[in-house]
């Protein structure tokens, strides 16, 4: 299916590197209006504008997890762009840790360092952005997620727990944003081979988490970007709400 998206203007969160680059690269190829977003990693950031098609895409800064930092990037975003037509809710971080082992600030600053990024952060820029696509008559959001939101995270509680609850939220904000003309859609990889799960897939796991899927291997970047265009394209209106699992059969859900 070719899809263009001339004339469009596609917010891209934790777009330095990994899924969300991918996702960068193939909106521009389709003619979009790519915006960068990073928040530490300015070189990969740098790197990601270099490859991306054409010459009218933007570099933007932010913390994901602190509200100040969202509201003042979407406030310079609507005063240089004027619009955002889709938000993908890429970034996002994961941190394995052993509940077991922790103390109780421990677990408390573990937990909501991860929520606070995952899903709290999500929901402000949601927010700030429906509020601006609502002005604009319309738009796409397309949350990035995961299958450890169905199958137990042990040691990963907070990832999985972000997950379930973004899950959630764009299931809610596309029945309440729906006669507002702005359809919201769940993408839920399994492992990806990302910078995020180098270290793990190279370590004394990797075999047996590749060995997950029938296929014998992760996701690649590219296969999540594809189903974001796909998404993000004209025609899937009446696929609102849905969650899509990308994960090579490695966790069946009916």
């Amino acid at each position: 299916m070719e899809s263009s998206f001339t004339d469009k203007t596609v917010l891209v969160t934790g777009a330095s590197r990994g899924i969300g680059k991918a996702i960068a690269i193939a909106f521009a190829e389709a003619g979009a209006k790519v915006l960068v977003h990073y928040n530490k990693n300015n070189i990969a950031a740098e790197e990601t504008l270099a490859e991306l098609t054409g010459n009218q895409h933007k570099l933007i800064q932010a913390d994901i997890s602190d509200p100040d930092s969202v509201y003042e990037m979407v406030e310079k975003l609507s005063a240089e762009n004027g619009k955002i037509d889709i938000l993908v809710n890429n970034a996002g971080i994961y941190e394995e840790a052993n509940m077991l082992e922790l103390s109780y600030e421990e677990f408390r600053e573990y937990f909501s360092n991860t929520m606070n990024t995952n899903l709290v952060g999500v929901a402000n820029l949601s927010f700030l952005v429906i509020k601006e696509m609502i002005g604009a008559g319309g738009g796409k959001i397309i949350n990035i997620s995961s299958r450890g939101a169905f199958r137990g995270e042990p040691f990963a509680l907070a990832y999985g727990a972000s997950k379930a609850g973004m899950n959630s939220f764009g299931q809610s904000l596309a029945v309440a944003l729906a006669s507002k003309n702005i359809l919201v859609y769940t993408i839920a990889p399994g492992f990806v081979e990302t910078d995020m799960t180098t270290e793990i897939l190279q370590g004394t796991r990797g075999d047996a988490i590749k060995n997950q899927s029938p296929l014998h291997r992760v996701a690649r970047p590219e296969e999540i970007a594809k189903t974001v265009i796909f998404l993000a394209s004209e025609g899937t209106e009446y696929m609102t709400g849905c969650i899509v699992d990308i994960n090579g059969a490695s966790y069946l859900r009916s």
